[in-house]
């Protein structure tokens, strides 16, 4: 009798645990797979596997098991490669500054480098001289440019030429053009200037051609309009 009692104690809270499980727990899928994704970087699969074995007193049993693979796959950005700052040590220094760098996945690179201003260094150097008192000097400095030397020229003030000024620098220059800073330019130069004069010469001669043609018309007008009379 007390056996009985127990048995049918054990066996309603059994039955109560079992409607518990069921009132409060979730269905349970074989290979569930849990995906959490943050950011638009980073890719996060979780899982676990889970088994759960329940044996009652009346010699049943009852068997649960979940499953989850779980795979990371996180990208993040590379680090930025950061080109150096070239600075020049100095208000008076005619440098000039360039950088760059580049940036892979596996390996970045960056440099930089000073190059010289040679158009400032004139600049500098013809301000000392005249400064100085030496103007030819200075002047000379500057002609070492194409575009001053050109200018000069054109203003009819040439760039001094070993000591010459003026006229005799200008003489000089045309005997020794292949010292022209500008000689290519020069070149170029002479040839639209002499195609322009052969042009200006086929001209002239087409002009001159037509003027005698029209000369010798009339001349022959001429004689035919003289009548000559017998002296007799």
């Amino acid at each position: 009798m007390e056996n009985a009692r127990m048995d049918y104690r054990f066996t309603a809270a059994l039955i109560i645990m079992l409607c518990l499980l069921a009132f409060f727990g979730g269905p349970a899928y074989p290979d569930e797979n849990q995906t959490n994704v943050s950011g638009s970087n980073t890719s996060i699969d979780g899982g676990y596997t889970s088994t759960a074995t329940t044996t009652y007193a009346s010699g049943s049993s009852s068997n649960s098991t979940t499953t989850s693979t779980s795979n990371s796959n996180i990208k993040s950005a590379p680090p930025t490669a950061a080109a150096p700052n070239v600075t020049n040590s100095g208000s008076d220094v005619c440098l000039a500054g360039a950088s760059a760098g580049i940036q892979t996945f596996g390996i970045g690179v960056s440099g930089g480098k000073s190059f010289r201003d040679k158009n400032c260094e004139r600049i500098k150097l013809s301000r000392e001289l005249n400064t100085l008192g030496m103007k030819v000097a200075a002047v000379a400095i500057l002609c070492q440019d194409e575009r001053v030397f050109f200018a000069m020229e054109q203003a009819g003030t040439p760039c001094p030429f070993e000591g010459k000024i003026g006229k005799a620098a200008k003489a000089a220059w045309q005997k020794y053009d292949k010292l022209r800073p500008d000689y290519e330019q020069y070149v170029k130069n002479l040839k639209v200037i002499e195609n322009k004069n052969k042009e200006e010469e086929k001209q002239i001669t087409k002009e001159l051609n037509k003027m005698d043609k029209e000369t010798t018309k009339e001349d022959i007008k001429t004689k035919k309009n003289i009548e000559w009379k017998d002296p007799r």
